[in-house]
């Protein structure tokens, strides 16, 4: 046995001792023998195995080797399609590379980089209930740089990767006045206003995705993916985006991710040219999903309105992929890996998370979050039925066993609950704010309180603002909730300052989705300015007060542990009149730790509450010493303390 392990030795050594390949003399591959690779480049020390994507005409064909000895090819896997080659890598080292390829007397190489892994990337911390996140669309927002919203021919390209990108051409076309065609906002843009953010209370941004949609209309939201490892040109670029992270770094500011693995767009690159013919599900017949998120708890449903579920389009442009495939699943993996690694990322959002295939969804979980264990992700379910969102987060006791591994839920029961309640003036038992309390009053059904992001509106709904009948008063009360209940709340760019829908193009999601005033040169209304808001015409007229009453609270919060972590106690008041079926319409709660708390009282009646605070004795015996939050001012809680039609109350104070 020694004998054999001695050989064994001797031939290792050998091998390792032979003198590396000369390819000094193979020429470097053109952009027609390689298209692209992906991964754009790697790091040493990650947890995820590295698989390369590489594309080119014929390139299936061809050996593979490495020149430099820091990087291995241990496996290559052939694609349906001769055109692309999977390449599984060992990383050893940092460095620059060449991927060789043979074929025959055909030879050239491709450069490939590997570089050291960042100290702490690993241990990177992640977006919690200590956060405000500010939901951003890019094209929106503001345009820093007029220069980058035209349409781009096609030239060479800087991404940041080892060779330059060939920019295809953007055919949507730039028109503020059409709501679904480009604004013209950018990164620089968002990079030029994160003071504004700051002085917000931000302390988290999720951006609607910035990577390339090149669909030739309606590309501006980004959710129809041409290209999973650029930025969209009429954004910036991928070095660009890095800046504009650390640069939010720099502010205090998380950035979060939004990314989609269950569709692209029918724009992207490897449409009609894809590496299997099962990388995303068939064209033909089409295939509708049907929004049945309940096939996959449901022990009655049939597995056809599963497979409909999991493999119909969302829409007729956005393909649904395929994570089934096992490639396509490693590809989403690396991918998601890539940006945090690369960008320096502190979170991700994933869109239409029960459309994609909950197996395969529930590794790309795992995986991330084996590379990255404090990393938050959010994923959005919309489902308004408290069970079955309560289903898709990570360790819920599910019955059939099933174990999204997603840490974080959005919750849409509560959005729902907070815009309908607040439109509610005079309201039997079961309406108006017990709609809150009966959402409140369910969480029990969740695995985990501190990883729901809260919100009451996202790109994807109506403006609050026109749905609380452009009441600032409403207004105000949606933010206190926000602000105060558990979660991680998520604010929606403008509602600060209650922005409304577009009037002359009403009912389209792009005229939901207006422009932020102030945020283009020629714009002639300044709401990212003190003075612009307190100047603002009729239309922003609410806009100074409402943002100073969203920035007093939200910076407030930031220091607040009970709002942050603290346990809820909630109190819903009847109406005294005798009647069988009519509520109170106000809501109280206590957010409270050992050492902690903070009182508030939401009166949704147009008539003042005095409080009884006998009503709240079981929590503490009144009177208490407290601060009011809102006017900073020193405040006794006690019976009689009169809380003004449509407003709320908020007091901390010690236990």
């Amino acid at each position: 046995m020694k004998r054999f392990l001695a050989i064994l030795t001797l031939a290792a050594v050998a091998i390792c001792c032979q003198p590396a390949a000369d390819y000094s003399s193979v020429p470097e591959a053109s952009d027609a023998q390689i298209q692209r690779v992906e991964p754009l480049c790697w790091w040493t020390g990650m947890n995820t195995p590295l698989q390369l994507m590489v594309q080119g005409p014929g390139i299936g064909a061809f050996d593979v080797a490495v020149e430099g000895r820091g990087l291995n090819v241990t496996a290559v896997h052939p694609a349906d399609n001769p055109d692309f080659l999977f390449l599984d890598m060992a990383v050893k080292a940092p460095g620059e590379y060449n991927l060789v390829f043979t074929k025959g007397s055909e030879q050239f190489k491709y450069p490939y980089v590997i570089r050291e892994r960042a100290a702490g990337s690993r241990e990177r911390e992640s977006f919690t209930t200590a956060d405000m996140i500010y939901l951003i669309m890019p094209d929106r927002f503001a345009s820093a740089t007029g220069g980058n919203d035209a349409a781009w021919p096609g030239e060479e390209y800087d991404d940041g990767s080892a060779r330059p990108w060939q920019v295809p051409e953007t055919p949507d076309a730039v028109d503020r006045a059409d709501p679904v065609c480009r604004h013209g906002g950018d990164i620089q843009g968002m990079i030029d206003h994160l003071d504004y953010l700051a002085d917000l209370g931000v302390t988290a941004i999720w951006c609607t995705p910035l990577l390339l949609d090149n669909q030739p209309r309606e590309s501006y939201h980004g959710y129809a993916c041409a290209d999973y490892y650029h930025i969209d040109p009429r954004f910036g670029d991928n070095a660009l985006y890095k800046q504009f992270v650390d640069a939010a770094h720099a502010k205090g500011i998380k950035v979060i991710m939004d990314i989609v693995t269950n569709h692209c767009g029918t724009a992207h690159w490897w449409m009609g040219n894809a590496p299997f013919a099962d990388w995303y599900h068939p064209a033909e017949p089409y295939v509708q999903m049907n929004a049945l998120f309940s096939v996959y708890m449901d022990p009655n449903a049939s597995v056809r309105d599963r497979e409909r579920q999991e493999s119909g389009w969302f829409v007729p442009s956005m393909p649904d992929m395929n994570l089934d495939n096992p490639y396509v699943l490693k590809y989403f993996q690396q991918w998601a890996v890539w940006w945090i690694e690369y960008a320096g990322l502190d979170g991700l959002r994933v869109d239409t998370y029960p459309y994609n295939e909950p197996e395969p969804m529930s590794r790309w979980c795992k995986a991330v979050t084996d590379e990255y264990p404090n990393l938050n992700i959010v994923g959005e379910c919309w489902d308004r039925n408290i069970p079955q969102l309560a289903y898709w987060q990570k360790d819920n006791p599910n019955v059939n066993g099933f174990n999204s591994n997603l840490p974080s839920i959005m919750d849409f029961p509560l959005e729902s609950a907070i815009k309908t309640a607040l439109c509610e003036d005079y309201v039997n038992w079961d309406e108006g704010m017990t709609r809150i309390y009966t959402v409140i009053a369910q969480d029990f059904a969740y695995r985990d309180l501190s990883h729901m992001m809260t919100f009451f509106a996202n790109h994807d709904h109506a403006r609050t603002g026109d749905v609380l009948r452009e009441d600032p008063a409403r207004m105000k009360l949606a933010i206190t909730l926000l602000a105060t209940l558990r979660g991680i709340p998520q604010l929606y760019y403008g509602d600060e300052m209650m922005f409304l829908e577009r009037k002359d193009v009403p009912g389209h999601d792009g005229a939901k989705r207006i422009d932020f005033p102030g945020g283009w040169p020629d714009d002639t209304v300044h709401l990212f300015d003190k003075d612009g808001r307190e100047r603002a015409p009729r239309d922003y007229r609410y806009a100074a007060e409402l943002h100073d009453y969203t920035a007093r609270l939200f910076n407030w919060r930031k220091g607040c542990k009970a709002v942050q972590d603290g346990k809820t106690l909630h109190f819903l008041s009847r109406a005294n009149t005798g009647a069988t079926n009519i509520t109170d319409n106000t809501y109280a709660y206590f957010r409270y730790t050992d050492t902690d708390a903070v009182f508030v009282y939401i009166n949704n009646t147009f008539e003042p509450r005095a409080l009884d605070w006998n009503h709240y004795r079981e929590f503490v015996a009144g009177p208490v010493d407290g601060r009011d939050v809102l006017t900073g001012e020193n405040i006794t809680l006690r019976d009689g303390v009169t809380i003004a039609p449509k407003s709320a109350l908020v007091v901390e104070f010690k236990r």
